[in-house]
């Protein structure tokens, strides 16, 4: 696989990531408007109705509203072809009801992993794996 454009790539995921640490939802919703395909394929859990770049949106103001300090620290990047992967620890403090679970303002911190696919300079197709059994568990909603 070329690794043409990949650097371009990875200098636009950390654009993305800057803009989501923001923890500024115009901010968040430009960037996405920016960098992200309208019509991106999100092979992810999404609010019912809603896809492409909305959804993305979307799943961003509820996390926001859940946890207004969410900050993605990007552990490492890979980067081949039109692909880069990103391994990140999430940080947060439960203030606001997340999947049925009223605010208990505790700070959470929990992995995951995203595969980002580029066309055209943009975030074309997000694929990711996200350690939700770890979140539920430090906001008491699972046992431990």
């Amino acid at each position: 696989m070329s690794a043409a454009g990949t650097p371009s790539n990875t200098a636009t995921l950390h654009r993305f990531h800057s803009a989501v640490n923001s923890g500024d939802p115009e901010v968040i919703s430009k960037a996405i408007d920016e960098l992200v395909a309208p019509d991106l394929l999100f092979h992810a859990p999404v609010p019912m109705g809603l896809t492409g770049a909305e959804a993305l949106k979307r799943v961003w103001e509820v996390l926001l509203k859940a946890f207004p300090d969410i900050h993605v620290a990007v552990e490492e990047t890979i980067s081949e072809g039109d692909k880069v992967v990103a391994r990140n620890t999430v940080t947060g403090t439960h203030r606001g009801e997340y999947q049925g679970v009223p605010p208990t303002g505790k700070t959470v911190t929990y992995s995951e992993i995203f595969i980002f696919r580029f066309a055209g300079g943009r975030i074309a197709e997000v694929r990711g794996v996200v350690d939700v059994l770890s979140l539920l568990r430090q906001l008491g909603a699972l046992p431990s």
